[in-house]
């Protein structure tokens, strides 16, 4: 599938490399107002433009304007993310895949702790809800909420193909990707930039 729009809250992909403390701050501050210091601004990571009060998202900066630009249409104000679609797309249930929770957060995109936390916020806000067999599943608001990241992202409608775990089946890997040859000279440093 190819990304139609790059407009849309995303995850930092070192997040990993913090610690859960950390990561739990982060998650849970997101979306909270802050203002700067005296004498200090912020820069706006969508119009690039200085402010004094902005909302958070991982280290990054929001006027309010930018912050309701990059929400998705059904969402309820939730700043849904593709990890958000993967958890929804899972719990929808429209292909093989298990709907059991602890399937969904491992294979949400991120890593399972921020998984757990995103599962529990959108069961919160009426998006999931659990069934009697322990399974996960969309409710009519979700479904709206997954179309509309869809929508945001794609550019069409919710389709299993979208998933993160769907996508090696539907694209073949290139001959320069099976072959692993990629550079390892710098050993099991972490890029941070």
């Amino acid at each position: 599938m190819i990304k139609r729009s790059e407009q849309y809250f995303r995850y930092p992909p070192n997040l990993s490399m913090l610690d859960l403390a950390t990561v739990v701050s982060m998650y849970r501050g997101r979306g909270e107002p802050v203002k700067a210091p005296a004498g200090e601004y912020f820069g706006c990571a969508h119009s690039f433009k200085l402010v004094r009060e902005a909302k958070t998202w991982f280290g990054l900066y929001y006027t309010q304007l930018a912050w309701d630009q990059l929400l998705t249409k059904d969402s309820g104000g939730y700043p849904l993310t593709e990890v958000e679609m993967n958890v929804l797309g899972l719990a929808a249930g429209r292909d093989s895949h298990p709907r059991t929770r602890d399937y969904i957060e491992k294979n949400s995109g991120i890593m399972p702790q921020v998984g757990y936390m995103i599962v529990n916020d959108l069961k919160t806000f009426g998006f999931l809800e659990e069934t009697d067999q322990a399974e996960l599943a969309l409710t009519s608001t979700g479904e709206d909420a997954l179309n509309g990241i869809a929508r945001r992202i794609y550019e069409k409608k919710f389709i299993p193909e979208m998933l993160l775990v769907n996508r090696e089946r539907y694209v073949k890997p290139t001959p320069a990707a099976t072959k692993g040859d990629h550079d390892t000279s710098r050993g099991p440093q972490i890029d941070l930039f």
